[in-house]
């Protein structure tokens, strides 16, 4: 049971991974979560106001099971499968994020003080999930797909557009940790 509780290394969850995009690139479809998005938009009926979203989504139902798959796939990983395990972090990430008042570093995941129901119902808190999510909205959209599928098919396939997306978003990360989170906190 421990080999489910626990993270798995490169060499099991790699091979999979190239598993899953070989026989993705076999059948000629693509991996993206962003373009669900558009999909649920197409089923709601969004093609008569646009043409972006005027196709054949039930082309698309075999990424909506991915998408389905992955949230009843994250609940029984988080609330079934989950190993209690400290997150080993570089002491000087913890001593940085000390700085920020953070006060459980390495105890979660994701760090109540941005995503706990208090952190969210404030004017703040609102504010950088609203801001946050457009830009990420706007971002996924004006790179042509999300990281995901520009990391895992786009690479794979060996798409120039996904290398320049990609480079893009460690460049992004790198100024949002660097010098828009210490301006936020």
């Amino acid at each position: 049971m421990n080999f489910i509780l626990n993270p798995w290394p490169w060499y099991v969850s790699g091979p999979l991974i190239a598993l899953v995009m070989f026989t993705l690139i076999y059948f000629g479809k693509t991996f993206g979560m962003s373009s669900n998005l558009r999909t649920f938009c197409t089923i709601a009926g969004a093609g008569k106001k646009s043409e972006f979203f005027n196709f054949k989504w039930q082309d698309q139902k075999w990424n909506l099971m991915v998408v389905l798959g992955t949230v009843i796939g994250g609940f029984i990983a988080h609330f079934f499968l989950s190993n209690e395990t400290n997150i080993l972090l570089n002491p000087q990430t913890v001593e940085k994020l000390q700085t920020f008042d953070f006060e459980n570093i390495g105890k979660t995941l994701l760090p109540m003080e941005i995503y706990g129901w208090e952190a969210v119902s404030t004017l703040k808190g609102f504010s950088i999930l609203v801001i946050g999510g457009f830009l990420v909205g706007f971002g996924t959209r004006y790179a042509g797909g999300c990281t995901s599928g520009h990391a895992i098919t786009g690479l794979s396939t060996l798409q120039i557009p996904s290398l320049i997306a990609i480079i893009g978003f460690f460049i992004g990360g790198l100024i949002m940790t660097h010098l828009i989170i210490p301006l936020i906190f």
